[in-house]
This record gives C-alpha cells, sequence and structure tokens, in this order.
C-alpha cells in the first residue's frame, strides 16, 4: 500500500512540475511577444519622429503638391494614436508606407531636392530605420510563431486553455512592400 501511495505521490508531483513548467514557458514566450513589439514601436516612433522635418524638406520645393504631404501627415497622427489591434495597425502602418514613398518619388521631379543634403540624410535615416523595422518585425513574429505553436501543441494547448493564453497575430506587410521599389538619387 505505501508503493502505491508513492508512485500516487509521485505522479501528482510529475504532473505538477510539468505544469509548473508549461505555465512558465507561456508566460516566458508572451514576455518575448511584448518585448518584440516594444522593439518595433520604437522604430515606428523613430520614422514617426523623421517625417516632418522629411514633409518639411519636401515642402519647400514642391509647395504644390499638398495633398500628399496632407495624407502622409494624416497617417502619420493615424499611427501616433494607432490601435494595440495587430491587423489595424498592420493597416495604419501599410498606408504611412506608401505615402511615404509618394513623397519619395515627387524627389524624382524635382532635381534641387534630390541634391539637398537634409533631403539626402533623411532618406539615408528612412533606409536605416526602415532595416531595423525590418529585423524587429522578423524577431516579433518569430516570438509569436513560438507562442503560438506551445497554445496549439499537445499537452501545452490543454494549460493554454485553463490559464486563458491565446493566439497573438503577426505583423504582417503588404505584398506591394515587400517588392517595394528602389529610389536613387
Amino acid at each position: 500500500m505505501t508503493i502505491s501511495i508513492g508512485i500516487i505521490l509521485g505522479i501528482i508531483l510529475i504532473s505538477a512540475i510539468t505544469i509548473i513548467s508549461i505555465y512558465n514557458g507561456f508566460i516566458r514566450k508572451r514576455s518575448m511577444v511584448h518585448e518584440a513589439w516594444s522593439g518595433i514601436d520604437i522604430q515606428l516612433k523613430r520614422r514617426y519622429n523623421l517625417i516632418p522635418a522629411l514633409i518639411e524638406t519636401v515642402k519647400s520645393y514642391a509647395e504644390h503638391e499638398e495633398k500628399i504631404f496632407a495624407n502622409v501627415t494624416k497617417s502619420r497622427e493615424k499611427c501616433l494614436t494607432g490601435t494595440t489591434d495587430m491587423e489595424k495597425r498592420s493597416v495604419e502602418e501599410n498606408q504611412l508606407t506608401r505615402g511615404l514613398r509618394s513623397v519619395f518619388a515627387l524627389a524624382e521631379n524635382y532635381p534641387d531636392l534630390k541634391a539637398n543634403s537634409n533631403f539626402q540624410k533623411f532618406q539615408e535615416d528612412l533606409n536605416e530605420i526602415e532595416e531595423q523595422i525590418q529585423l524587429a518585425r522578423r524577431y516579433y513574429n518569430g516570438s509569436t510563431r513560438e507562442l503560438n505553436i506551445s497554445v496549439d501543441s499537445f499537452p501545452s494547448n490543454i494549460i493554454a486553455n485553463i490559464f486563458n493564453f491565446k493566439k497573438e497575430e503577426f505583423f504582417e506587410i503588404e505584398e506591394t512592400q515587400k517588392l517595394m521599389p528602389e529610389v536613387k538619387f
């Protein structure tokens, strides 16, 4: 009888350790997703801070292109006060990227602007920020993938359901952005 009690206690102990281990794994993975989003958010804010100076530089050369500037400014404001819903945030970010592409496309019509050292510096800074955003997106999506696999996999899906761990959405970009044309000045 003491052997069967020992076996039962052993099974209970192993089960408790397994549950605690899986739960702590979820906490770690969820924290990594939040950390990864923070990295994206920092890079996006760097981009948002660069936009007003870029717009002012381009405006001085292309004053009659007010609609493009207004659209970029409006998109920037939407992103700054953006939602935490990943799908909506992706749409807002995609609109801002299209607007910025329009601003750089405008420069093709203004040779003096293309030669302006401030504009060239903004372009370099924006390219660097876009690379950092891409790296942060990859890290976020990788962290999200790991969490989502755990939420779906057995036996961790049982613990996920008990403790209400949910899948996160990936931060995706449009296909047109993946094929973003290179603008040379």
